[in-house]
């Protein structure tokens, strides 16, 4: 089976679509979302029905702290940009948008992977995996083969030699084999607001049956996304750093 794993989604809806409609031509069967699906972006409602959509098809989904904030939470964690927008996605939400989100789990296993916003030592606490003392701190929470998390907005591996954990930022489109004698923490990088340089899209296939991952990124029209932010009333930088991936 091949799985598309989608993370830091931020209402970007031309970027969603993008990498949505990427995925199915490289043959994936079904969606997880990583989480931060709502926040910065203009596009909330739209997006959360496409996702409600997959939901219903098989696909999965946790929650991520953008989530939690749109929801009434973590606003004084937030930086005041981050917080502008949670106010506005908040005052946009209706009851449906709130309780697809308020049943989102923290995590989820599914066979071999597990699937988290942040980090699997302590997910409600919204860690960021920024090298590789917190990434031993995501592996060794859990017993899963494969750890796939977001959060941080740039896509990068983390694989077990020894006792020591070492990473690898896999080129686009190579697709990297998963050897079951070591354990890989998959950072997914982000759908709506990359932040590696880069302003395509990011997204992982991940291939159980060949036991692989592939980071892909996705050119889409982030000019669109940002005219949106802007109409929305939204802080103005959240529009600027579509356009270099910032």
């Amino acid at each position: 089976m091949k799985t598309a794993v989608l993370s830091d989604i931020h209402a970007n809806l031309e970027a969603l679509v993008a990498c949505m409609a990427h995925a199915r031509r490289q043959g994936t069967e079904r969606f997880v979302f990583l989480g931060d699906l709502v926040g910065y972006g203009a596009d909330p409602l739209a997006c959360l029905d496409l996702i409600r959509a997959e939901l219903s098809r098989g696909s999965l989904a946790v929650r991520g702290n953008h989530d939690e904030a749109a929801l009434g939470g973590l606003c004084e964690d937030l930086n005041f940009i981050a917080r502008d927008a949670a106010y506005w996605t908040r005052s946009q939400l209706g009851a449906a948008e709130r309780e697809l989100l308020e049943q989102l789990p923290l995590q989820c296993r599914d066979g071999a992977a597990l699937y988290v916003h942040a980090s699997a030592a302590d997910p409600g606490q919204w860690e960021y995996i920024t090298g590789t003392e917190s990434a031993q701190r995501c592996l060794t929470a859990s017993d899963a083969p494969i750890v796939f998390a977001g959060h941080v907005h740039q896509p990068l591996l983390f694989y077990t030699a020894g006792e020591a954990i070492k990473t690898f930022a896999a080129g686009a489109g190579v697709a990297v084999p998963l050897s079951s004698r070591r354990r890989w923490l998959v950072l997914a990088g982000s759908v709506g607001q990359p932040r590696d340089g880069n302003p395509a899209a990011a997204y992982q296939l991940f291939d159980e049956t060949e036991c692989n991952v592939t980071c892909h990124r996705v050119a889409y029209d982030h000019a669109t996304a940002a005219r949106k932010i802007l109409a929305a009333g939204l802080p103005a930088m959240l529009a600027r750093r579509l356009a270099y991936g910032e």
